[in-house]
């Protein structure tokens, strides 16, 4: 008997051990096996849901390219779902996983694919897809001029890697600058640096805070200046962490954001908060609405909201007559080394979705990759600051042609817009991206919450100390389900870990009672 326990013993340590594997370890979906040839015999229908922000120029693109991809390739009919919001699409494609109807291809993030991951061979890997010698990137036998790989710029390539597996393509690329109102600066004494620094922007915003003795701000005459907002707390969070070398959390997923870096950083955001010199987008509305009033000096927002910003742009929320003539100066986001500069890499990528044929996979396939054809990919770059993510397309005479166009109107060739792009291009090596793992969506939106939360808290006077940034560390992880999260946020047990437990239980169950009937047995004796 002792030799069947110390059997049961083994068996269940083994079991432990698969289960810990089952629960904390990524899940991969089976590698797509190609079809030998695509069928097109018959008629196929797939869905694409993408996003713009009610832009009628983006719309039109999306349109034709759906349009010219199908004189391609008549029998594939492409439905177009156009969002508002990236949140949306996640939340309709996690709603749509439970009953098989997500659509074929997305445009998406891939902290937003790692959670469609938890589901079962949802998204489809794409390497074997990219390096296809007939239907890959650069293939033989696509119907139109497609980017070989290393024509993807490899930076955006790497950020659709999950786990060393690729389960996007970049669509877009676009990352956070800072629209200075280099005519205030230069009124409060000051030169800009060719680099912001974080001392620099600080000390500017509360020099601007200066006010008459009628109430009104020095600087603009005008009863409102907040000289610093920031549209993305949790990218200003990530890259300040990241300037730092400190914690954020690790490529497998465990959070380490909790940190005393990250308290100081807090602690200086709400002294110049408290002042009134720095606000966010959540707590007082657009960056742009105000630097184009002249009533911000630093406005970080994304590349590809240059259109919104500046006295000209073609874009603008407020009536002309509140708009103030200024210079406007497009810069990288502020930095503690401005010698070695670090921002934040965004935009949306492309991912394609599992279904039961295979036909209808390579059809999705075929039509993501159009989508980064440099007619698809420099026609959408020219609508906002984002830029193309091929080689292939930043080379295009057209592309080329269009950047050396700067200023010669405020429509297609607006000058920040053109210049935010520049910007992009010039830093693409000084671009990072956090890792991505299911839960890191959570993560990213905690360390935009602590942010904001301290905004508000000297708001309403309450003293940023120790005491408070513990409370909101426990606060914050619960919100965020942070404190569940080794590895990665678990999510719901994949149901081999819940049949593991089940076994387990009864495992150890026998053992319990066994002793209890060995024992037993022996009073008897």
């Amino acid at each position: 008997m002792k030799h069947f326990i110390r059997k049961i013993l083994s068996i269940s340590l083994v079991l432990s051990v698969v289960l810990a594997t089952s629960c904390h370890g990524s899940r991969k979906t089976a590698a797509f096996d190609i079809p030998d040839s695509f069928d097109d015999s018959r008629n196929i229908e797939i869905t694409f849901w993408a996003k713009n922000d009610t832009n009628i120029t983006q719309t039109r693109i999306y349109e034709k390219a759906i349009s010219d991809f199908e004189e391609l390739y008549p029998n594939i009919n492409v439905n177009l779902r156009l969002y508002t919001d990236y949140g949306k699409i996640y939340n309709d494609v996690i709603t749509n996983i439970a009953t098989d109807t997500t659509p074929n291809v997305c445009i998406t993030y891939p902290d937003h694919i790692a959670t469609y991951m938890t589901g079962n061979n949802v998204v489809v890997p794409l390497d074997t897809l990219f390096e296809d010698p007939e239907y890959g990137l650069g293939g033989t036998e696509l119907r139109y001029d497609s980017p070989s790989i290393d024509q993807v710029i490899p930076e955006y390539l790497d950020e659709c890697m999950i786990d060393g597996v690729h389960y996007a393509i970049p669509f877009m690329r676009s990352t956070e600058a800072c629209y200075v109102n280099k005519t205030y600066v230069e009124a409060l004494g000051y030169e800009l640096p060719e680099v912001l620094t974080w001392d620099f922007v600080w000390e500017v915003s509360e020099a601007a805070m200066a006010k008459n003795p009628d109430g009104t701000f020095a600087i603009n005459g005008q009863m409102t200046m907040i000289p610093f907002i920031y549209k993305s707390t949790d990218n200003m969070m990530i890259q300040m962490l990241r300037q730092k070398g400190a914690g954020y959390s690790t490529e497998e997923g465990s959070v380490e954001i909790f940190n005393d870096t990250t308290a100081e950083l807090l602690k200086t955001v709400a002294s110049h908060a408290e002042t009134g010199a720095f606000s966010t987008f959540k707590i007082s509305s657009y960056p742009a609405n105000f630097l184009n009033a002249g009533q911000c000096i630093f406005a970080v927002d994304s590349t590809a909201g240059a259109t919104w910003m500046g006295t000209d742009a073609p874009l603008t929320d407020i009536s002309a007559d509140k708009l103030v003539q200024f210079e406007t100066e497009v810069m990288t986001v502020p930095q503690f080394d401005p010698e070695n500069p670090q921002m934040i890499s965004q935009g949306p990528s492309i991912c394609i979705f599992n279904k039961e044929d295979p036909q209808v996979v390579l059809a999705s396939w075929l039509f993501a990759q159009y989508l980064i054809t440099n007619e698809v990919q420099i026609a959408y770059a020219e609508t906002e600051g984002y830029v193309p993510v091929t080689s292939m397309a930043r080379e295009d005479e057209d592309y080329i042609d269009y950047l050396n166009r700067e200023g010669e109107d405020n429509s297609l060739y607006y000058s920040i817009k053109i210049q935010a792009s520049k910007l992009l291009i010039e830093n693409t090596s000084n671009t990072f991206v956090t890792p991505v793992f299911n839960g890191s969506t959570s993560l990213r939106d905690a360390a935009g919450y602590m942010i904001e939360n301290v905004t508000k808290s000297v708001r309403r006077h309450i003293t940023v100390d120790d005491a408070y940034i513990e409370q909101l560390y426990s606060d914050t992880s619960s919100l965020y389900r942070l404190d569940r999260m080794v590895g990665g946020d678990l999510g719901p047990l994949p149901g081999a870990s819940k049949a593991l437990l089940t076994t387990l239980a009864v495992v150890w169950a026998g053992i319990g009672a066994y002793f209890v009937y060995d024992r037993m047995k022996k009073k008897k004796q």
